[in-house]
């Protein structure tokens, strides 16, 4: 399996039992979508290894208490901590209407109500304080704010995304 395939879960953050349990921290709005897991892959040093799991069970808010097959002591349970968990893309429960996950408008054109074609999304920035979409256009990369008061419509269909940004936003970027 390649992470391309899979989206991030969460992490391990730490050890639940001297039995070889462990918590992970989750990254999701729903966290008990992932009760009772059958398997996750976990990173090992960058190889995504498949784990099954005797069971696994929302510990707290967002913190799910796993209990893998073949884990059994402390010292097996150390070797994980800190370790990336990831499922397959399959799994993702499916968005509709303007709601979508970052992976899937990647690719997507992007037109805004007022200017036009703006580009193609080529990545979303989560790491800054307010999300935003990274639009390529004809090489000149154009940073729009992911907020919900700026998309019109999310159309899967025909790939794109329809925004309605402040007027003069998009010519910040082209106007050098």
């Amino acid at each position: 399996m390649k992470k391309e395939d899979c989206f991030y879960l969460g992490k391990i953050v730490k050890k639940y039992s001297f039995k070889g349990e462990l918590l992970a921290k989750l990254d999701t709005d729903e966290p008990d979508l992932y009760d009772n897991l059958d398997a996750i892959f976990i990173d090992l040093r960058g190889n995504l290894v498949p784990f099954f799991l005797e069971s696994s069970q929302l510990h707290k808010s967002n913190l799910l208490r796993l209990n893998f097959e073949d884990v059994d002591t402390e010292a097996d349970a150390d070797a994980l901590l800190k370790c990336d968990l990831y499922l397959p893309l399959d799994l993702l429960p499916k968005l509709e209407g303007n709601k979508f996950y970052f992976h899937e408008v990647i690719g997507f054109s992007m037109e805004d109500e007022n200017f036009g074609k703006v580009g193609t999304i080529i990545n979303i920035n989560d790491n800054t304080a307010q999300a935003l979409f990274e639009v390529d256009r004809n090489g000149t990369e154009i940073l729009i704010p992911l907020n919900d008061k700026f998309i019109v419509k999310v159309d899967r269909e025909n790939k794109t995304v329809v925004v309605n940004t402040p007027e003069g936003l998009i010519d910040l970027y082209l106007t050098k």
